[in-house]
């Protein structure tokens, strides 16, 4: 009895495993933004969505499609037309298309090996026609290029090309040190230029300043000299009046002297300064009267006609140092 019981357990066990086994291998299920590929005895039999599903056991056999977006990152190195070598970096965004998901299983082996040589070939159809500045410029130009050639090469394959990006265009470090070296270059002639258009704008003020301090000094200049003049017929005015008989002349004498030795005086107290007076004869003072005088006549019948008054108050020569 025990011996039967024991057997009887032995082949319930027995059985239990062979359901469990039969259960493992009928049902599984697919996550989503997968899907499933069943095959049944080796041929392909259908493609199976997210969820819950059974196979035939040892008859059928599942492999699982990952729908979501991969991204694929390369580094081409090519030639520029103007033969400078540069690494130019290249990011593939791609998904398997949910309507062709068995070319994408059957047809390529390895999607990213497929994808990273069209890339390659793409690249280097497109910069080797372009120097490094335009190659630099066109860069999202060369990224739409690329997208297109592998969109319409890959969807045959069951493949979309989300993007495909060039992210960054990398020549060598001493082509860089010389394209920095010409663009500081570049940047310190503006610099140049504009100092030298500073220093010119700078020096026309200057310019146009001096002449309007000159047109201003002789507008001073001839003011003054037509305050001197008004104020000397006024004090000739009120000299005549308080003594009788004296001439305009006379008046003209005796300011002229007045201010000939004050000049002396002020240039004598001057620090640091030697004066030499000539002539030094005293009874020279006659002859520079005269000759002042002369020189008025001349210069108030030239300027003023007969108006009979200086213009401006002649000094006899005066050496200083």
């Amino acid at each position: 009895m025990d011996t039967t019981a024991t057997a009887g357990l032995v082949i319930l066990a027995i059985g239990a495993l062979v359901v469990l086994v039969l259960v493992i291998k009928t049902l599984y299920t697919v996550r989503t933004a997968s899907a499933g590929v069943v095959e049944r005895f080796g041929k392909f039999n259908r493609i199976v969505q997210p969820g819950l599903h059974m196979l035939i056991p040892f008859a059928e056999s599942v492999y699982f499609v990952d729908l979501q977006v991969k991204q694929a990152s390369f580094s081409v190195e090519t030639k520029t037309r103007d033969n400078v070598f540069v690494q130019i970096p290249v990011s593939v965004q791609y998904q398997i298309l949910p309507d062709k998901i068995y070319d994408a299983f059957y047809k390529l082996s390895s999607p990213q090996k497929q994808i990273e040589s069209f890339v390659y070939n793409s690249i280097l159809g497109h910069v080797p026609k372009l120097t490094l500045d335009e190659t630099f410029e066109q860069q999202s130009g060369i990224s739409v290029a690329v997208k297109t050639e592998l969109d319409s090469i890959m969807s045959g394959f069951g493949f979309n090309i989300l993007t495909a990006l060039v992210t960054d265009i990398v020549p060598d470090d001493k082509v860089k040190a010389a394209m920095n070296d010409i663009n500081a270059a570049q940047r310190a002639q503006v610099a140049a230029q504009a100092r030298g258009e500073a220093d010119k704008i700078l020096k026309v003020k200057q310019a146009e300043a001096e002449a309007e301090s000159k047109a201003l000094q002789g507008k001073g200049i001839a003011a003054e000299r037509q305050a001197i003049i008004e104020g000397l017929r006024s004090s000739i005015e009120n000299f005549r009046e308080s003594v009788p008989g004296a001439t305009a002349e006379d008046v003209m004498s005796l300011v002229l002297l007045t201010q000939y030795f004050d000049t002396l005086k002020d240039i004598g107290t001057r620090a640091g300064n030697n004066t030499i007076f000539l002539p030094n004869n005293p009874g020279a003072a006659n002859e520079f009267m005269t000759q002042i005088l002369g020189g008025l006549r001349g210069s108030m019948n030239a300027a003023n006609g007969s108006a009979g008054l200086p213009v401006k108050p002649m000094i006899p020569p005066v050496a200083h140092t």
